[in-house]
């Protein structure tokens, strides 16, 4: 049964939709993240509203602190996690005052990521890793959801890669492609939102990520996942075995965004924004996984294409009644055939535990337009 807090999380999610246009992949991870409590990196260039999501998926969340930062090679560490506390020196006691900064936040949006120097490194990396800020001899937890990152261009220095790989999901974004959404972007109001801001109480989202928990990973998809591992592993894209498995957090959350108690196929093809390390290689990981998971319904695509064409053949007006017994013959030949297909198509499948019904469905088309060709003769 659908629980309030899912409905709203539902609401969230298509007015988040017709605010930001073309992005709906990105607000799909976004509210992964939040239900998994994983990381966010966003690639793409200034103005594409990156920060405005993070921003108002954070105003949904009744009493979650905010924060937001852009670094730059002179930010201090004082700018993010707030400036030492004087009378905590008169106690030798090195602390600093967290508040309104990012040791108080339940999501942060830091732009420029990986401008992050050394001294803001370190504790940087225990806040996203642990959820652990040490603030003098303290050491605090913090209550940090996710963490958006953005950036124009990927880190080059070694020192940022273990901050770049704590970014689970990873998205490159660009401008508006579409006129009509464009023009709906520029016609639409100022404030985002508008009178429609569904809401989620702390308490609710809580809910939310134990159902997200819950929700099951069958045998069959786990072993899909196997082969999609061994098919980029082919194809030189290697991701960590902690990534494949904090991956299976994400794949729950977006199974359960989706109405979903258990994780199908069709999620899988989300992987598209967990398993690459440089953009390049985002079209191979598509390309593989609709390839893996996709291809039986491709394959049965194109039967049914081809059925449908002799349909059309077999309907053309033909100038006699033996030329249109002969394609006739001719075209109920190639429709058993097709069939025949098909069966070896869903028995293979079916060996490999994928979900039928889309093929079936193909296939009956095709069988309708046999025995409506049949009653025809």
């Amino acid at each position: 049964m659908t629980s309030q807090a899912q409905l709203k999380l539902a609401r969230i999610r298509d007015e988040l939709n017709q605010i930001f246009l073309e992005r709906a992949e990105l607000i799909d991870g976004a509210l992964c993240a939040l239900l998994s409590g994983h990381h966010v990196l966003v690639i793409g260039p200034p103005g594409t509203a990156k920060s405005m999501l993070a921003e108002e998926l954070c105003q949904r969340i009744e009493g979650a602190n905010y924060f937001q930062w852009l670094l730059t090679k002179f930010t201090t560490p004082e700018e993010i996690f707030g400036a030492v506390s004087l009378k905590a020196l008169e106690q030798d006691d090195y602390r600093r005052v967290t508040i309104d900064k990012l040791p108080e936040a339940h999501i942060a949006f830091l732009d420029e990521i990986f401008k992050a120097n050394s001294s803001i490194l370190n504790a940087l990396l225990s806040i996203i890793n642990e959820r652990v800020f040490h603030n003098g001899r303290t050491r605090v937890t913090v209550p940090l959801i996710t963490m958006f990152g953005a950036s124009n261009e990927l880190p080059d220095e070694d020192e940022l890669t273990a901050l770049y790989d704590r970014f689970l999901l990873r998205f490159v974004v660009d401008y508006i492609g579409e006129d009509f959404r464009f023009l709906k972007m520029l016609e639409a109001r100022r404030e985002p939102g508008g009178a429609q801001r569904t809401g989620l109480a702390i308490g609710e989202l809580a809910e939310l990520r134990e159902t997200a928990r819950a929700v099951a990973v069958p045998g069959a998809v786990m072993r899909t996942i196997a082969e999609i591992r061994r098919e980029l592993g082919r194809r030189q894209i290697i991701a960590s075995d902690r990534r494949w498995r904090s991956a299976l957090d994400v794949l729950r959350a977006h199974a359960m965004i989706l109405g979903r108690d258990q994780v199908t196929e069709d999620d899988l093809l989300f992987l598209e924004h967990l398993l690459w390390k440089d953009p390049e290689e985002r079209p191979k990981v598509r390309e593989a996984l609709h390839h893996l998971i996709k291809g039986y319904e491709e394959e049965a695509r194109e039967l049914l294409i081809q059925g449908q064409e002799l349909r059309e053949y077999a309907g053309r007006g033909w100038e006699s009644a033996e030329l249109r017994s002969r394609a006739l013959i001719e075209v109920h030949s190639k429709l058993a055939n097709i069939l025949l297909k098909f069966e070896g198509l869903i028995r293979d499948a079916a060996q490999s535990g994928r979900q039928m019904a889309t093929v079936e469905s193909m296939r009956a088309q095709v069988k309708q337009i046999q025995q409506t060709l049949l009653r025809q003769s």
